[in-house]
């Protein structure tokens, strides 16, 4: 795949909405009303019934606004669900794993935090690598330092050069995430990211769906 749905990559998770105040339904529901295409459904503390109830309630949901929906580690909750991907992490299944269970046709992303893991993402059957943290963050413990932008500056040429023939926009897209709020987000975009990953920003107004859409107005 060379290109995503969109810039925005809204993720919602289920711990930060909880946090918020929001069901992750709720909150899937509020940036598709924005204008949210490109989301990621992540709840790693949910047991599978109920993280299918919550996968499938957002699928439908997205259907009807001609959304993209994946879910993070889990490709058989993804592939009974009708998710269109699975979004990966390095000790979660392998890419190649995701797509025996997901599909072939299934839209892999794979986070990286490294050069080591961008290098190694990028002879994966991926359809992305994100990098990050960008920034500092709280939502999520990697283990790992903030990279900034001259990490996803250097993973972009990478992916570039991986494809000899390709110029930005056919080349493996980069999605950046860790830390990003609004005032930030172009600033990644004009760094080559093909997509920035929001999380806790989309809930600092209480208003996800308005956010969604001052987010959408800053990365045109």
């Amino acid at each position: 795949m060379s290109s995503l749905p969109s810039r925005l990559y809204v993720i919602c998770d289920a711990d930060v909405c909880e946090r918020a105040g929001w069901t992750l339904v709720d909150v899937a529901s509020a940036c598709l009303d924005g204008g949210a295409r490109f989301l990621q459904v992540r709840a790693k503390h949910a047991g599978s019934g109920r993280l299918l109830e919550w996968t499938t309630a957002i699928v439908e949901r997205a259907r009807t606004a001609d959304a993209v929906v994946v879910l993070n580690d889990r490709a058989d909750i993804a592939r009974i669900a009708g998710a269109a991907g699975v979004h990966v992490g390095q000790e979660d299944l392998s890419p190649t794993l995701v797509r025996l269970v997901a599909g072939a046709r299934a839209l892999v992303g794979l986070s990286t935090h490294t050069m080591v893991h961008v290098e190694a993402a990028l002879s994966e059957p991926i359809d992305y690598l994100a990098v990050g943290p960008v920034f500092g963050t709280r939502t999520k413990t990697t283990g790992y330092d903030a990279v900034g932008l001259a990490q996803v500056e250097r993973a972009v040429a990478r992916a570039c050069r991986a494809r000899p023939e390709a110029d930005r926009s056919t080349a493996l897209p980069v999605v950046a995430i860790g830390g990003i709020t609004l005032e930030r987000a172009p600033a990644v975009i004009r760094a080559g990211a093909a997509s920035v990953a929001v999380i806790s920003d989309l809930l600092s107004t209480g208003d996800p769906a308005a956010r969604v859409k001052q987010f959408l107005k800053a990365l045109q």
